[in-house]
């Protein structure tokens, strides 16, 4: 919170809630920060429903809501863009090699969707539950299939400063959040999804956990890593010219 400057007062703060135990223990932590802070801000958690019943909210989305609901956060509920059904490989949208993770454009709907919502009702900061595991696998993700350096920030402004994506578990692991939700009795709750866990991400999860076991310590070299990098020591970019090189 302090290192990023995550928070001021008079804040309006839109929590993405997708249901799992990460936003939901993301929404407790915000309302109990306000509590101890010595600043003032309004919490609203926001759930985008992937699977609607027709009249109204699905049943996970109602479920979210509940549980949301027992720890003081009031919820806004509004249908997904387009639901996971909709979603396959020959969605002409798709680009090549999106083929087997159509959770892409889901995200990219989803954020959308939450940035509309966010400027329509004045929300300044949209908070995520991103944890550090969470931005040490975007890291090797976009490494292995982007071909870029480059993570998720714990802090990061948008549209000239109008709205900034906040990160405020970005220093806590997953077993961290796990243990604290578990004491609050707060149970993720499962959300339709066309891929499961056959997603590019799941595969780059269970290769790290195989380093973690085999280099004690790894994790926390890597995400020190990440704000400590050598620029000097770099490639320079293909087709860009050395200084000092004659043609």
């Amino acid at each position: 919170m302090h290192t990023y400057g995550m928070l001021d007062d008079g804040d309006r703060i839109l929590v993405a809630v997708s249901g799992g135990v990460d936003s939901l223990f993301l929404a407790w932590l915000l309302q109990f920060w306000q509590r101890k802070a010595p600043i003032s801000y309004h919490v609203h958690a926001l759930h985008i429903d992937m699977e609607p019943d027709g009249s109204g909210a699905g049943s996970a989305a109602l479920a979210i809501e509940k549980q949301l609901r027992g720890i003081n956060i009031p919820c806004t509920i509004i249908p997904a863009f387009r639901q996971p059904s909709n979603l396959s490989k020959g969605d002409q949208d798709l680009s090549p090699g999106e083929g087997k993770d159509i959770c892409y454009i889901c995200a990219r709907n989803r954020r959308n969707q939450l940035f509309e919502h966010a400027r329509r009702e004045s929300f300044n900061k949209i908070a995520l539950g991103h944890h550090r595991d969470d931005i040490i696998e975007t890291f090797f993700l976009n490494i292995c299939f982007a071909g870029n350096i480059s993570t998720m920030v714990p802090r990061q402004e948008l549209f000239d400063g109008r709205l900034a994506l906040i990160r405020p578990l970005a220093f806590l692991d997953k077993h961290e959040i796990m243990h604290l939700a578990g004491e609050l009795k707060l149970e993720p709750v499962r959300t339709n999804c066309p891929l499961s866990e056959k997603t590019r991400r799941m595969e780059v999860r269970h290769l790290l956990d195989d380093l973690y076991k085999k280099i004690p310590g790894a994790k926390m070299r890597i995400f020190s890593a990440l704000s400590n990098v050598r620029q000097d020591y770099l490639l320079t970019p293909p087709g860009s010219e050395r200084r000092g090189t004659q043609a």
